[in-house]
């Protein structure tokens, strides 16, 4: 057995999804700061150019985060449901598999993104002013930082899957406070600008990945999270599982590109402080988005365990409690963010039209905290048991096929502001189907229970009588 066998099956419900959870945010936390990091550190120098710059050139640095989705993601939920069956063997080819495959995608993407960087920046936005910019911070962090960046967050996940939720907090948040490090020196001390934030981000993500295969050298006599390439296998559907299980993560992630993208060229014409105020607007909401994201991804494993293993009223009390909990916060973040939107923006930048894009974009975009809380549970529920189509249609419908019309119709109906509300309205559309989706689903487990209760009562009774 392995060492969090108790945590899965008998601690307290509200116990577990902390003792999962809490880490999980936190790394969150941090990865997001230490993203905003290259866009306060850029800001210090005040030349809204290069805010810009690092702006356009972070959708096809997210799409790294998506690869990494994919296969850890993917990966995790198999696993958790090996394990709840007691299946170690497959388990162990499933980690294998989704660690290679992941690395060999990111080297791939990197690759492909060195040849075609001349006609992907100025799609994803870049003007002849921050094309330079752009291209130099593509390059240490996709090129050349690609395969640490995908391995960091992938290990993550995974050894999740078995519960350990604060080393993998500590190693993505390594990663994080080590790149806040980095930036000012790289920044400012070397003078190399928006090129030192990249190595920064680089060089950070690189620590971070080399710490998780340290760990996982250290406990490779108990797990069952292995790099070893003789344990990979492409067999017994372990890459239908894992790539169908991660797939709405990816999916949501990728569509998120392709909507930041839009966005971009749609902002971008006005000016570049519009640009840059939309960038950090962005960031800075990201914080909310990673709490929600660290409570069902952190909780994940907890669920897939319960649900391979037959213990339904264990696993809808953790979704239950889950979702409470990331509501809360979830509502205290929009509060929070409305209120201060125009100092937490400032903190960033000392121009003051740049300021005022960044206030009035945050004050709207804030709203979408409460309605990402729920659709990132309900889509995380729907990963952890298995289910292909729902998450993959709420996937979808929260980014690409509702948010790009909405911020082409209010672009050309009420200019650059108008954009902001795309989001906000795109995501409690998807809020509404969430629920359509989700509640007869989970009525069903409710009455799985209903029965289970009943069945164990009766067991009890005959054994009395006996």
């Amino acid at each position: 057995m392995w060492d969090n066998a108790y945590l899965f099956r008998e601690m307290p419900v509200h116990r577990a999804v902390l003792s999962l959870a809490v880490p999980t945010v936190i790394s969150q936390i941090v990865t997001v700061i230490y993203n905003m990091a290259d866009t306060f550190f850029i800001g210090q120098l005040n030349d809204p150019d290069q805010v810009a710059a690092a702006t356009v050139a972070m959708p096809a640095f997210v799409a790294l985060t998506a690869l990494s989705n994919l296969f850890g993601i993917g990966g995790a939920s198999k696993i958790s449901r090996c394990l709840g069956t007691n299946d170690g063997e497959t388990a162990k080819k499933a980690a294998a598999f989704s660690i290679w495959t992941a690395f060999a995608a990111a080297l791939l993407y990197g690759v492909i993104i060195f040849f075609v960087k001349p006609q992907v920046l100025p799609a994803l936005g870049a003007n002849m002013e921050i094309y330079g910019f752009c291209s130099s911070y593509v390059f240490w962090t996709i090129t050349i930082g690609a395969v640490p960046t995908v391995l960091n967050t992938a290990l993550a996940h995974l050894i999740r899957a078995e519960g350990y939720a604060r080393q993998a907090g500590f190693g993505v948040a390594f990663g994080g406070v080590l790149n806040i490090v980095l930036d000012p020196f790289f920044i400012f001390v070397l003078r190399m600008e928006i090129t030192g934030a990249a190595i920064a981000t680089m060089l950070s993500n690189t620590a971070a990945a080399l710490y998780f295969l340290t760990f996982l050298y250290r406990i490779r006599e108990k797990t069952v999270i292995t790099p070893n390439p003789c344990c990979y296998s492409a067999s017994g559907g372990i890459p239908r599982e894992v790539v169908l299980g991660g797939l709405p993560s990816f999916v949501m992630m990728l569509l998120g590109c392709l909507s930041n993208s839009v966005l971009n060229r749609l902002v971008t014409s006005y000016s570049n402080e519009a640009m840059a105020g939309m960038g950090i607007a962005k960031k800075i909401d990201m914080i909310a988005f990673s709490v929600a994201q660290g409570m069902t991804q952190g909780v994940l494993p907890l669920i897939a365990y319960n649900y391979a293993s037959g213990s339904r009223k264990r696993m809808s009390r953790a979704v239950q409690t889950t979702l409470g909990y990331t509501l809360i916060m979830a509502c205290a973040a929009t509060l929070t963010l409305f209120l201060f939107a125009s100092p937490i923006t400032r903190c960033f930048i000392d121009n003051d039209e740049t300021v005022s894009y960044g206030r009035d974009f945050l004050r709207v975009i804030c709203f979408t905290c409460p309605s990402t809380a729920v659709n990132f549970m309900v889509i995380t529920v729907f990963q952890a048991t298995k289910q292909k189509v729902q998450p993959l249609l709420l996937s979808l419908l929260r980014k690409g096929s509702l948010d790009i019309p909405l911020m082409i119709f209010l672009n050309a109906s009420f200019g650059v502001r108008g954009i902001a509300w795309a989001t906000p309205l795109a995501d409690w559309i998807a809020l509404v189907v969430s629920l359509l989706l989700f509640l007869p689903y989970i009525n069903k487990f409710k009455q799985e229970q209903g029965v289970q209760t009943a069945a164990e009562k009766q067991e009890l009774i005959e054994d009395i009588q006996e």
